[in-house]
């Protein structure tokens, strides 16, 4: 009778990991020129030369994971110097994997740790069997590329859970427990156990609990005022900790055909709105140092209607389109672009605005879509409930009941962004989202009206009542419009809470006639 495979007598909890190429890179070879190039989805890099040892050393990671005694097996201290050089310089596209403690080629991967940075350090903590540990509020599992994979914002390093034991010691961690008992469930030797938990826990996966039991990203006052989404958000939308492609990199040329540049205006009735000369706006505005300085936000509207003279100069002056641009045959891989008052990057202008007009001088109330090349209103919804649902979540977007004469619902056309950039398409839609609140207030400011940009909205109650369809397009912004009150400004004592600093005498009287001075009062609130 054959005995069953004995394991090996383990190695000390948190050994050193096993070295591998990550499970995204090949090497591949030139034997003319003895050049091998370790070929990944973003990034390559080609070594020369790379004959006799180096290359041997290569061709085994390439067969998978191997410890440094097998990975140089056979080389001389010279031989391995110089391989500690070559994979130094390839340190991005190799990987730590962490192995069962079994003799080859019984042994397993349990998880293959792939640096998502170039400054990844590697880092293992020894871990007690009877400490309390447990996943970071912070990591989080996803499916890549066939696999599931642990990942944090925290973290520079991607684990690959390639083994069912690992698959099933990191569900166990999402309770608080002795170490020990996260590995039951997995058949894994306690060794092995407590070697797993020493990278996830070095890394920064998975969290020891303190010695008043509380785990760090609960404790710590700079972890626990992120919210888990946004600093996932925060280390995804800007380079420096993320691996895959990023910026204007075109993923989808030649499979998915792009979004026009000018959305298709709907079916309905049509309001044709006022075009401003801009003769007249340059005779009778105020300066843009007299608009940003007296720039407010309102909360409460004055007793006169806004007319549909004004609302027709403001949707002018912040989002029509001014030039269209479509490639010609002879330049297929140029953007269809348009230009607007306000700047877009790669002139996408993916922004819609919808108009709920509540009270307007001559433009009826309901629902619509700016027409913004034809510079008209098309009513899209002319439910009274539906408008008074809107207005009830930017009611509670302000903190009190709101009676605008106008709520402009900001939405994106995701796709005319995904289309061209990666990784940050949607942080692009919410900047653009602020430089178009932004003009929004100064316009708003020059023409004697009181603007309100909102920080909250309902993008399925909009996506509903304006027939969108809630991936393709939905709101990512609101703003309130309107007159102003008769006493809107704030009075230039306006108390003790208040201090002037940085040039009080900056401080310049509100614009009550385009032009001129409205009254003494300052501006002193947001």
């Amino acid at each position: 009778m054959i005995p069953p495979p004995t394991k090996k007598p383990a190695r000390s909890p948190a050994g050193p990991p096993a070295r591998a190429l990550r499970t995204d890179v090949r090497v591949e070879f030139d034997e003319a020129t003895g050049t091998a190039l370790l070929r990944g989805p973003v990034t390559s890099l080609a070594l020369r030369p790379v004959r006799g040892p180096l290359r041997t050393v290569l061709d085994r990671l390439a067969g998978g994971p191997l410890l440094q005694e097998e990975l140089y097996e056979g080389l001389d201290a010279a031989e391995r110097e110089r391989a500690d050089a070559l994979l130094a310089r390839a340190a991005h596209l190799l990987a730590h994997s962490v192995l069962t403690h079994d003799q080859r080629p019984l042994r397993r991967e349990l998880v293959r740790l792939e640096p998502t940075a170039r400054d990844a350090g590697h880092r293992i903590t020894a871990v007690p069997a009877d400490a309390r540990v447990r996943l970071s509020r912070f990591a989080f599992c996803r499916s890549r590329d066939g696999v599931l994979v642990l990942e944090s914002p925290l973290v520079k390093f991607r684990a690959v859970l390639t083994d069912r034991a690992a698959r099933e010691l990191t569900a166990a961690l999402g309770q608080p427990g002795p170490a020990v008992r996260a590995g039951e469930v997995t058949g894994l030797s306690e060794a092995e156990t407590l070697d797993v938990l020493g990278h996830l826990v070095g890394l920064g996966f998975a969290e020891l609990a303190g010695p008043d039991g509380t785990f760090a990203s609960d404790a710590e006052p700079e972890l626990r005022q992120w919210d888990f989404h946004d600093l996932l958000f925060h280390s995804r939308v800007r380079s420096g900790r993320y691996d895959e492609a990023f910026g204007a990199v075109y993923p989808y040329r030649g499979e998915i055909a792009p979004r026009p540049a000018v959305k298709p205006a709907p079916e309905g009735p049509a309001v044709e709105l006022f075009r401003p000369r801009r003769a007249d706006l340059e005779a009778r505005d105020p300066s843009l140092t007299t608009a940003v300085e007296t720039r407010r936000s309102h909360r409460a509207f004055g007793r006169r209607a806004l007319t549909g003279r004004e609302l027709g100069e403001f949707l002018y002056r912040v989002q029509r389109v001014r030039v269209h641009h479509t490639p010609g045959p002879e330049d297929p891989d140029r953007d269809e672009v348009v230009s607007r008052p306000y700047p877009s990057g790669g002139s996408l202008y993916e922004l819609e605005l919808y108009v709920t007009v509540l009270r307007c001088e001559g433009i009826a109330p309901g629902i619509y879509h700016y027409d913004s090349y034809a510079h008209r209103l098309v009513l899209v919804n002319g439910a009274e409930e539906d408008r008074r649902s809107l207005l009830g979540v930017a009611s509670r977007s302000v903190g009190s009941e709101v009676h605008p004469d106008v709520l402009f619902t900001v939405t994106s056309r995701f796709q005319r962004m995904a289309w061209k950039y990666r990784a940050m398409a949607y942080a692009t839609t919410l900047r653009h989202t602020g430089v178009l609140y932004q003009t929004m207030y100064l316009v708003a400011t020059a023409m004697a009206l009181a603007p309100c940009g909102l920080g909250n909205g309902d993008a399925d109650l909009s996506a509903r009542v304006l027939g969108l369809d809630y991936l393709q397009e939905s709101s990512v912004g609101d703003f309130l419009l309107g007159t102003p009150e008769p006493d809107a400004g704030i009075p230039q004592d306006p108390g003790r809470e208040w201090h002037m600093v940085n040039s009080p005498e900056w401080a310049l009287p509100d614009s009550g006639s385009r032009g001129g001075p409205r009254s003494e009062e300052t501006s002193f609130g947001a």
